[in-house]
């Protein structure tokens, strides 16, 4: 891979050059760990046309564990044990003479950015904006193969759970089980805290488990996502505890199922970002379903959990081959409980077979 970060970086550079900057500081740990591949937390990249310096927290750990990928070829520098390695970065930037220095303001704080102009004096700073966040989003097909491993960890634990006993048992303790079962598939942890949602609580997005307990006849939702070398998806799925489901409960599912098929199905380079989110909404308006402040039934997602581009209703911008995405619409009932279905997918041009579905755990009604 260091020749794919190799290539990213002078795409950064390119993009410098064209804005009059000389080089670029990167302190997000998404985006450093996308131009080098190292991951440990307060690490700072300073990318020149000379060269690439990667600034190291004092306070690494003795031994890697695995984690974190260092890479090789590309030299490295450790910070002093009071010093943040923006600083260092920027000390080596005004050694290197440079003139005009890009930094990411939206990562900085405002110590953070006075540190750093105070240490490269005669350095001029300018925001880089989130010039590496756009470079990220078309994905790579190293990256989608890693995307392709943590949908596969996801759907094995989320598969051994609901073969499992669950009537009796708390979201909490439930949320637990998928995050340990997943690292024991190979993650590298859970890409979020994932969510179960029974009964009442089903069907909600982001819910926080609670220590209800799973009863008979409930809705289950679980949303959840392996993380697998810094890469996450996303996966939701709704069943109904014990008996079969009642008939209000069949047809919610089927509603959220269709509207999310109709989601899905809009995936295409060159379509606008709002058609897939406008599909399944006007689905579910049309059936009485209609939310007083709309939050966008997917977004983006690689090295971040939530990356752009976001497929809300009034989201402006085309997709991109090549773009992970997640698709999840839902429909929660204040006091009874609800429905939401979520997939990641990757955008494929019809030519490629349209869009790649990375999560594939059944997406039926099954009675537990």
């Amino acid at each position: 891979m260091s020749d794919a970060h190799a290539a990213r970086r002078d795409r950064l550079l390119e993009h410098c050059s064209a804005a009059g900057m000389d080089a670029a500081l990167i302190t997000s740990p998404a985006n450093v760990r996308y131009l080098t591949g190292c991951t440990p937390c307060g690490a700072s990249l300073l990318v020149t046309r000379e060269r690439a310096l990667l600034a190291l927290p004092a306070d690494l750990p003795p031994e890697d564990n695995g984690e974190f990928v260092y890479p090789v070829d590309l030299p490295q520098q450790s910070a002093a044990a009071d010093q943040d390695t923006a600083e260092l970065a920027a000390m080596a930037a005004a050694a290197d003479r440079v003139g005009e220095l890009a930094v990411e303001e939206h990562d900085l704080t405002v110590r953070r950015y006075r540190e750093v102009a105070d240490r490269a004096p005669g350095v001029r700073l300018h925001d880089l904006g989130r010039t590496v966040e756009r470079l990220r989003v078309v994905k790579d097909e190293q990256e989608i193969a890693d995307l392709r491993i943590a949908a596969e960890i996801g759907d094995q634990a989320l598969g051994e759970l609901l073969e499992s006993i669950l009537v009796g048992r708390t979201e909490r303790h439930l949320a637990m089980e998928l995050e340990r079962r997943m690292v024991d598939h190979g993650a590298d942890r859970a890409g979020f805290p994932v969510s179960v949602g029974t009964g009442s609580h089903s069907g909600q997005a982001d819910h926080r488990p609670t220590d209800r307990r799973v009863e008979e006849g409930d809705f289950l939702t679980v949303s959840l996502g392996a993380q697998y070398r810094g890469y996450t998806v996303r996966s939701t799925r709704t069943f109904v505890i014990g008996a079969a489901p009642a008939g209000w409960q069949v047809e919610l599912h089927r509603l959220v199922f269709e509207a999310q098929r109709a989601a899905r199905e809009a995936l295409a380079p060159g379509v606008p970002c709002s058609t897939p989110d406008r599909a399944a909404r006007e689905m579910l308006g049309e059936a009485g379903y209609r939310e007083d402040r709309p939050r966008p039934f997917g977004h983006g997602i690689g090295l971040e959990v939530r990356e752009a581009p976001q497929l809300g209703p009034s989201e402006t911008g085309k997709l991109d081959n090549r773009v992970p995405v997640t698709v999840g619409p839902g429909v929660h009932l204040p006091g009874r409980g609800g429905v939401r279905i979520e997939d990641t997918l990757v955008v494929r041009p019809v030519a490629e077979g349209g869009p790649e579905l990375l999560t594939i755990t059944t997406k039926e009604l099954l009675a537990l």
